[in-house]
């Protein structure tokens, strides 16, 4: 199976904003699939459509260690959320970058199953946060758009460097973050 390309930023494609998925079927399972495999062989545990250039409402995650708890949601909305925290996020679209941004702590999310049923789950802690993340590429928007003045600035002057040196090794996550 070939894998997708994750658009990076500042790729003007990931400021798209996604269209509902009206059409349900064998396309939609094996579209679904390879973002699984492309998010899995990212080492990530979130991927939204946007990302891979197919501007629709589909995002995949799998935040379970053994890679083996994926979740797929369809046309997601959140319909409730709750308190707040601060989760330390990166990004596949935007490498080897990690700032703390705040989201709601806990959520409820109606979207529909690969078959096109509806469905609501409640989420807290990480696969809250990442649903949240994943849903903003739905909307064209970053991690990255939510941090401060300074911290952009901060993240503008690494990406000016990443871009000037083709040697990445500064930019590799010494902490063995995984990115959303």
């Amino acid at each position: 199976m070939t894998l997708l390309t994750i658009l990076e930023y500042p790729d003007p494609r990931l400021r798209t904003i996604a269209e509902e998925v009206t059409t349900f079927g064998e396309e939609l399972k094996k579209f679904v699939a390879l973002m699984f495999e492309t998010m899995y062989q990212a080492k990530g545990i979130g991927l939204a459509a946007s990302q891979v250039d197919h501007h629709y409402r589909v995002i995949v995650i799998d935040i379970s260690d053994e890679k083996n708890d994926p979740i797929c949601l369809i046309n997601p909305k959140i319909i409730k959320s709750e308190g707040k925290t601060s989760y330390e996020e990166g990004c596949l679209s935007v490498p080897n970058f990690f700032e703390k941004v705040e989201r709601a702590e806990k959520i409820t999310v109606n979207y529909q199953s690969l078959e096109g049923s509806e469905c609501e789950m409640e989420a807290d802690g990480l696969l809250a946060i990442c649903i949240q993340h994943e849903m903003d590429h739905l909307i064209g928007k970053l991690f990255v758009d939510y941090l401060s003045t300074l911290k952009r600035n901060k993240f503008k002057k690494l990406l000016e460097k990443r871009l000037k040196n083709t040697d990445t090794e500064d930019f590799q996550d010494q902490a063995g973050r995984k990115a959303i």
